[in-house]
């Protein structure tokens, strides 16, 4: 029962995403650390790991998701809007820290159902 839980692909692929959201996290607080560093060029988690961790999950193997990890990578879409060269705009930034947050509750939700059917199984319920 355990390894059912914990190794299917649905759980990795939660846990990927949490990882991926921590990580998000990370670059929007350094990016609104630095939205007034002249040159500071925006960051994020690359933009390639969605849909490797969609393909990775789509196959249905577990093991297929420990080679995808999120990397925080230089966003080459966001423009500077200033002379400074800046490429941070604060309002983008805080709506992004929204969505992040929003994402991360139903993570931890989607984790939390896991590990209620264990404590069920445990009970045996």
């Amino acid at each position: 029962m355990i390894d059912g839980l914990f190794a299917s692909a649905n759980y990795q692929g939660v846990k990927k995403m949490l990882d991926a959201t921590v990580l998000r996290q990370e670059a929007i607080s350094s990016n609104l650390a630095n939205v007034e560093t002249p040159h500071y060029k925006r960051v994020d988690v690359a933009p390639t790991f969605a849909s490797e961790l969609a393909q990775a999950i789509g196959s249905g193997k577990g093991h297929n998701l420990a080679s995808v990890k999120p990397t925080i990578q230089v966003d080459r879409t966001a423009v500077a809007q200033n002379r400074d060269g800046n490429s941070v705009q604060l309002e983008k930034e805080l709506m992004h820290l929204q969505k992040n947050m929003v994402a991360h509750h139903l993570q931890t939700q989607m984790l939390t159902g896991t590990f209620n059917k264990l404590r069920s199984a445990i009970r045996m319920r």
